[in-house]
C-alpha cells in the first residue's frame, strides 16, 4: 500500500536520514525501531509533509504522490498521532476531534457533539464531547488524539510513542483498536520504545540507526536480543548487563538521612505521607499511572503547593515554598513532562544546560561566555549529547538529547539529591542503559536519588527500596528480598 524509496533528509550540519527505504502492507502493523536520532520522527515528518524530502519517492497504492503538508497527508488517507499531544486544551474534546475538518461551513455543533459521544462510546474512552480537553487526563487525551485520527478514514494510520502515557488497561484498549483497525484494512506504522508491544501487536520490524535502514523483518524472524543488537550497533544481553552492578555507596555517613518528610501534602490532591532518604541511596515511588507518584516529588521538590507537613534536610527543619528553596538545600528536580516542565525550545543546548545553575548565582551575575562554553562542552561529552553544537536550539534534537541535556542541568548543579521522573521514557533502549548506569555510579558517589519509571523492571534495576503507591497514598514499602515485580503487584492490588 505504501512505498518510501530513497529516502533523503539533510539539516544543517547533520544528515538526518540517507537513502532509507520503508514500505507497508494492506492490514499490517509495523514497528518503526530504533534509539534515538536514527531517524524515525524525521521518516514520519517526511511521510506526513511537515518536512520537505531531499531526495527519494514516495507511492501510495501504487501511484507516487507529492506530499507537502500535512493537510495534503490528510487527504490522502495518512492520520499521525504524535507522542507529545498536540491538541488544544482549551477546546472540548469534540472541538478538538473536528478541528479543521468543516471546510469553511458553518459548524453544527449539536451534531458535531453527538459524533463525537458516538466515536468515544465506542472507543470506550472516559470522556465527554462537551468537557474541555485539559480537564482529561494525559492518558484520555491520548486517547482523545487516536479517536480523531482513526475517525478520518485512514488508510495509513501513524502512531508515535501512543503507549507513553497510558497505563496497562488502556495499551490494551489502544492494542484491541489496532487489531480492529487492521481487520478492516488500515496499516499502522507503530513508534515505540517498549519492546514488549512490539512483539505483542506488530508484523514487521523496520530498524533505523544513524538516519540509515539496518533493515526490515518479520517478527518471528527477529528476537528482541537481536532486535536491540541491531538498534544498538552491538551485541548486547537484553539490558542484563547491568543487573547485579547496583552502585554502593560506602562512605561512613551511608545511614545519613539527608532528607525527610512527615505528613507532607500539597495541593495536587495527595494524603500525607513520611519519606525519607539516605546517603548514597537510590529508591523510587511506583504504582500504576495516576497512583500519586509524581505528585509526591512534586510536593518534595516545592514545585506544587505544599499545604501542610514537615521537611527536613540533614537533620534541620527547612521551609521548602517553591523550587528556589529546594535548589538552595541541593534537591534537582527531572520533571516527568519535559516538553512543557523541562526544556526552553527555542535556546540553546548550551543556554538549557547552565540554567538552574545560572538561576541559583543570580540572572545579575551571569556567566561569562568562556564559562557558558566550558560548562556544557564537558557534559556534552560527559552524557554523549548527540547535537551539531552547544548552540544548536534543544527543541531540534531527539527527545533522548532533550532529556540529557535536562540531566546535564541539574549535574552541572552538584546536588546532593536528584529527583528523577519517568527519566527514560520515550527513549531508545541505549540511552536507557546509559541513564540508568549513570544513576547507580551517581549512587556510588554518595548522591542520593529518586527514580520515578512506569517500567517495573526497570525500577527493580535501579532501586534499593521502593514506596508503593495507590489512589494518591502510600501503600507500602518494600526493600531486600520482597523487591520483586509479583511483590510490587501483590502490594499495589492488597493494600498495605
Amino acid at each position: 500500500m505504501l512505498e518510501m524509496r530513497g529516502i533523503n533528509k539533510s539539516f544543517p550540519g547533520v544528515r538526518a536520514l540517507q537513502n532509507v527505504d520503508f514500505s507497508l502492507n494492506k492490514g499490517e502493523i509495523h514497528a518503526l525501531m530504533g534509539e534515538n536520532g536514527a531517524g524515525k520522527s524525521t521518516l514520519i515528518k517526511v511521510l506526513t509533509g511537515v518536512y520537505s524530502k531531499d531526495g527519494g519517492t514516495i507511492n501510495l497504492d501504487g501511484k507516487v504522490v507529492s506530499i507537502h503538508s500535512p493537510q495534503d497527508a490528510q487527504n490522502l488517507g495518512i492520520s499521525t498521532v504524535y507522542q507529545e499531544i498536540t491538541l488544544c486544551p482549551n477546546l472540548t474534546v469534540a472541538e478538538n476531534m473536528f478541528i479543521g475538518r468543516g471546510k469553511g461551513q458553518i459548524t453544527n455543533w449539536k451534531k458535531m457533539n453527538t459524533d463525537a459521544d458516538k466515536i468515544l462510546q465506542k472507543l470506550d474512552i472516559p470522556a465527554k464531547a462537551t468537557q474541555q480537553l485539559a480537564s482529561c487526563s494525559i492518558a484520555v487525551q491520548q486517547m482523545v488524539a487516536i479517536a480523531r485520527a482513526v475517525d478520518m478514514n485512514c488508510k495509513v494510520l501513524i502512531l508515535d510513542e501512543p503507549t507513553s502515557s497510558l497505563d496497562e488497561l488502556e495499551v490494551e484498549k489502544l492494542f484491541g483498536l489496532m487489531r480492529d483497525l487492521k481487520a478492516t484494512g488500515v496499516g499502522i506504522i507503530f513508534v515505540t520504545h517498549f519492546l514488549d508491544q512490539v512483539y505483542e501487536v506488530c508484523d514487521k520490524i523496520t530498524v533505523l540507526r544513524d538516519g540509515q535502514l539496518v533493515g526490515e523483518y518479520e517478527i518471528k524472524d527477529l528476537p528482541r536480543v537481536k532486535l536491540v543488537a541491531k538498534m544498538l550497533g552491538k551485541e548486547m544481553d537484553d539490558l542484563s548487563d547491568i543487573k547485579g552492578e547496583k552502585g554502593t555507596y560506602e562512605g561512613k555517613d551511608q545511614d545519613e538521612k539527608i532528607f525527610e518528610a512527615e505528613g507532607l501534602q500539597s495541593n495536587a490532591g495527595i494524603k500525607p505521607f513520611d519519606f525519607y532518604i539516605k546517603k548514597g541511596e537510590v529508591n523510587g515511588f511506583t504504582g500504576l499511572l495516576g497512583s500519586g507518584r509524581s505528585e509526591c516529588v512534586r510536593a518534595i521538590f516545592g514545585a506544587d503547593r505544599v499545604i501542610g507537613g514537615k521537611v527536613k534536610v540533614h537533620g534541620k527543619e527547612v521551609k521548602i515554598n517553591g523550587p528556589l528553596d529546594a535548589m538552595k538545600n541541593g534537591i534537582a528536580y527531572l520533571p516527568e513532562d519535559r516538553k512543557i516542565d523541562g526544556i526552553i525550545g527555542d535556546l540553546s543546548v548550551r543556554d538549557n544546560i547552565i540554567l538552574a545553575l545560572q538561576v541559583l548565582k543570580g540572572f545579575f551575575k551571569p556567566f561569562s561566555k568562556a564559562q557558558a562554553y566550558a560548562f556544557a562542552d564537558e557534559y556534552i561529552k560527559k552524557l554523549n549529547i548527540k547535537t551539531a553544537s552547544a548552540d544548536t536550539p534543544i527543541k531540534s534534537l531527539s527527545g533522548g538529547n532533550q532529556q540529557k541535556v535536562i540531566l546535564a542541568r541539574w549535574l552541572l548543579m552538584h546536588p546532593e539529591y536528584l529527583i528523577l521522573d519517568e527519566p527514560t521514557r520515550g527513549i531508545d533502549v541505549g540511552t536507557k542503559v546509559d541513564i540508568q548506569k549513570l544513576v547507580l555510579d551517581l549512587a556510588s558517589e554518595g548522591m542520593s536519588v529518586t527514580f520515578i519509571s512506569s517500567e517495573t523492571d526497570e525500577m527493580l534495576r535501579t532501586c534499593s527500596r521502593l514506596v508503593v503507591m495507590r489512589d494518591r497514598k502510600v501503600v507500602g514499602e518494600l526493600s531486600g528480598e520482597d523487591l520483586t515485580q509479583a511483590k510490587i503487584m501483590s502490594t499495589i492490588a492488597g493494600g498495605d
